[in-house]
Parts: C-alpha cells; sequence; structure tokens
C-alpha cells in the first residue's frame, strides 16, 4: 500500500504543471485560477477535518498559518501560475525542483551550521542546471518573457524555501493538530490572497473563463487531485514511513512533467536545457545524499511494513 500511494503521489506531482498549462492556455487568468484552486481545496480539507473533530475553525484565526500561507501557497503559486504563460511546464517544473537547494542554505543560515562539502557541491551543481536551463532562452532566441518566467519560477521557490523552513517551527507549535489541517488552513490564506490580488490586477470573466473545458476541467483537477488528493497521501506516507521516504518524489516528479509536456502537449525542449534538467535533479540528490543514505539503511523495515 505504501508503495502504491507513493507511485501515485509522484504521478500526481508530476502532471499537476500540465494542468497547470492546459488551464492557462485555454483561458484562465493566473492569479484567479491559483487562488480559487487553494481556497476551494483548503475550505473542503479543513471542513472536513473539523466536521471529524480532528481540527478547529478557529486554526484560521491564527497569524501562523496566515505567515505559512504567504510562503507554501501565495509567493511559489503567484509567480508559478504566472511564470507557466511564457515557460513549458516542463522547465516550469524542474526549475521548481531548485526549492530544497534553497530550503538547504536557507537552514544553514538560520541555525548557523557550516554546510559539508557534498551539500555545498551540490548547491553548486543545480545553480549550473539553473544557468544550463535558462541559456537557450538567453543565447540561442532571446524572449524576455521567457527569462522573465523563469526567474519567477525561481523567486517563487524562494518563497517556498522560507515557508518551508518557518513551517517546521509551526509543525512543532501546533503538535496536537494534523499537519493535514494545518495545511489546509495555510492554502485557505494563500487562496485568498490570490483572488486580492487577482482582484486588483486582471479582468476575469468567469463565464468565458469556464466555457473551454479544459479551462474547467484542469481546475477541477488540480483542486480535488493536485492540492487534495496528492497532498493528503503525502502526509499519510510521512506517517507511515517517515518524512524522507515521501520526499524523494522531488527526484521524479519533475522528470514525470518534462517527459508529459514534450510527448503529450508539443513543448519544446533543447539538449542544453536537458542537461540542466538532468544537472538540477543532480544537484538535489547530492544535497540530501545523507537523508537518502538513511532511507536505504531503512529500506528493509519499510518492505516488511510494506508486506504488511
Amino acid at each position: 500500500m505504501v508503495l502504491f500511494n507513493y507511485i501515485v503521489m509522484c504521478l500526481i506531482f508530476g502532471t499537476t504543471f500540465l494542468a497547470i498549462k492546459i488551464g492557462i492556455d485555454a483561458g484562465a487568468t493566473p492569479f484567479f485560477s491559483a487562488g480559487i484552486r487553494f481556497f476551494l481545496a483548503g475550505v473542503i480539507l479543513l471542513g472536513w477535518m473539523v466536521c471529524t473533530k480532528k481540527a478547529r475553525l478557529s486554526l484560521l484565526l491564527r497569524k501562523e498559518m496566515f505567515l505559512t500561507g504567504i510562503g507554501l501557497t501565495f509567493g511559489v503559486f503567484a509567480a508559478l501560475y504566472w511564470a507557466e504563460q511564457y515557460v513549458s511546464s516542463g522547465i516550469a517544473a524542474v526549475l521548481s525542483a531548485t526549492g530544497p537547494l534553497m530550503i538547504m542554505l536557507i537552514q544553514s543560515r538560520v541555525t548557523r551550521l557550516s554546510l559539508s562539502g557534498t551539500t555545498l557541491a551540490g548547491c553548486l551543481i543545480g545553480l549550473l542546471g539553473v544557468i544550463l536551463l535558462v541559456l537557450p532562452g538567453l543565447t540561442i532566441t532571446y524572449d524576455k518573457w521567457w527569462v522573465l518566467g523563469c526567474l519567477a519560477v525561481v523567486v517563487g521557490e524562494l518563497f517556498y524555501a522560507v515557508g518551508a523552513v518557518y513551517s517546521r517551527h509551526v509543525i512543532q507549535h501546533f503538535q496536537d493538530t494534523s499537519p493535514i489541517a494545518l495545511n489546509a488552513a495555510q492554502m485557505v490564506h494563500g487562496g485568498l490572497l490570490l483572488l486580492i490580488v487577482s482582484l486588483f490586477t486582471e479582468n476575469v470573466h468567469i463565464g468565458s473563463m469556464f466555457a473551454d473545458p479544459r479551462s474547467s476541467l484542469s481546475l477541477l483537477y488540480l483542486i480535488f487531485v493536485g492540492s487534495m488528493m496528492g497532498h493528503t497521501i503525502f502526509y499519510w506516507l510521512v506517517a507511515k514511513a517517515g518524512p524522507v521516504f515521501p520526499s524523494t518524489w522531488l527526484y521524479i516528479s519533475p522528470l514525470i512533467s518534462l517527459c508529459l509536456g514534450v510527448a503529450f502537449y508539443g513543448e519544446p525542449l533543447s539538449l542544453l536545457s536537458l542537461a540542466g534538467g538532468i544537472t538540477i535533479l543532480s544537484g538535489i540528490i547530492l544535497v540530501n545524499l545523507q537523508s537518502l543514505r538513511q532511507l536505504l539503511d531503512r529500506e528493509p523495515k519499510v518492505v516488511r511494513h510494506i508486506g504488511k
């Protein structure tokens, strides 16, 4: 059951970038579609947790949920949705994989611990991968909006990294509250902030937006499969197998997204960009090498658990 859910989670997270791209290309406005996705997903999940008495509605009044929502939902997805107007879903997915590198750098800064040689090498390799990935847009056919889109994804991951580091403090502070409820509450706040930005920056025509079935189906998929099902499986896996094993989706899902975009949506991919994507993932593996070794040491226990 653990292995099956892990595969499902990787596939879900690997398809969400393409689903976003399809919705945007079909006419969905970036901030509104992102906002309605996370606001509704958060409301439904939190409502379910409150009804089952696993959380309280007053959780929404805590400033920690608002601050986490800025980092984990508002900042990262405002940038990602805007960027996918100009950047392919595969490139956006691979650039989003830089998040763990930033988390490591910020975490070391907060704890004032020096990075190991392997970790530092992984961060530098990841940076080289970003340069390789963006280089074709700078040298071959310069496109200002493509470059800005790539930079936006990276800036969004900086928001995500800060939010992830802060969320560890929040989870420790709310030890009696389910992580699913905490995630739902921050999605409500982040989604609401996205809707507020949309109100002042976008001219939303809901009727025409949902006239194209691609737009409405994309939104429904992202709400119920991407935001609710995907994250629920992730937290279930954390509870069953620990945090290291579920987090390895970061090595698999970007490549799934890259392949899906090229194979089924006709997205272009240069050899240099492909090399950049592989380099980024190699850097992530180096940064998390110690955690991966711990996972391999625990593998027999995980297999026995799966057998049950």
